[in-house]
């Protein structure tokens, strides 16, 4: 009778912690998004939506491409790690999670100080007699600062479920004939995918949502649908727009969360093999 009613406390931090930290504010977003500075239940915020599709348009843009690069830098890297020896894998993962132990903004700083016109690169440049290059406040280093702060997110997941993948089954498909490129197109590949998957979550949804990187590597000039929730609580004190602009976010992401978890129906645990 005591172990099961310890067992039953046991999760009730957490479901406090939630309550506190995750319904609690959305009730909060939903609040502020429905009724008006009076207090007022309206829809007036939700009406303002359309003025800023352009700028949803852009986030989601902006966040693909992030995503994108990631997974084309990332992949390829977790999966040539997974093939080296269990010791070096562990030094490697190590590397990879080393600038996560940094604060996001000394990160972003230090991007900052590379691009910036006087920065590390140009300096080197200027060294060699090489014309300068203007690389901060563009929205190349907007996707930059995007990659270089999620690619982790990207390859641990990835690197994680290729580890796991049975040898037996790569070895049973060369026995059948397949090649490299077979064996990874019909056993690897649909057997990294419930990977992928979390990979492009992780990256996209916080892609979309930024506001520092945009404010620090964009220059201002770049504005995505985080600045604008940003402003709207900080400088505007328009707490109902924010959270009407919040809450379509909120959709979003659940919409781009619904994908995923179709597309990773079934394919948690081993995978699938396409034969």
């Amino acid at each position: 009778m005591k172990n099961k009613l310890a067992l039953k406390l046991l999760d009730k931090p957490y479901l406090l912690w939630s309550v506190l930290f995750t319904v609690a504010p959305l009730f909060m977003v939903g609040y502020y998004a429905l009724t008006d500075k009076s207090g007022a239940f309206s829809f007036a915020s939700f009406a303002q939506i359309p003025e800023y599709f352009s700028t949803i348009l852009l986030s989601i843009l902006y966040g693909l491409a992030a995503t994108v690069i990631c997974i084309v830098l990332g992949y390829p890297f977790a999966y040539f790690l997974s093939k080296h020896t269990e010791r070096t894998q562990r030094t490697i993962v190590l590397l990879v999670m080393l600038p996560m132990w940094m604060n996001f903004l000394i990160r972003t700083y230090s991007l900052m100080t590379i691009l910036g016109d006087t920065g590390v690169i140009n300096s080197l440049l200027t060294f060699l007699h090489i014309k300068n290059v203007h690389m901060i406040n563009t929205s190349g280093a907007v996707i930059l600062g995007m990659v270089y702060n999620f690619l982790p997110y990207m390859i641990l997941p990835i690197y994680s479920v290729l580890s796991k993948i049975d040898n037996s089954l790569i070895e049973a498909a060369r026995d059948l004939g397949s090649n490299r490129t077979t064996t990874f197109k019909r056993v690897i590949l649909p057997l990294s995918v419930p990977g992928l998957l979390s990979g492009i979550t992780m990256v996209f949804v916080p892609c979309v949502s930024t506001f520092y990187i945009t404010q620090k590597l964009g220059g201002g000039q770049i504005v995505l649908i985080g600045d604008v929730i940003e402003s709207q609580f900080q400088s505007a004190n328009n707490y109902n727009l924010g959270a009407a602009l919040s809450f379509i976010l909120m959709i979003l992401i659940f919409i781009c969360l619904g994908v995923v978890n179709h597309f990773d129906d079934g394919k948690e645990g081993d995978g699938g093999v396409v034969i």
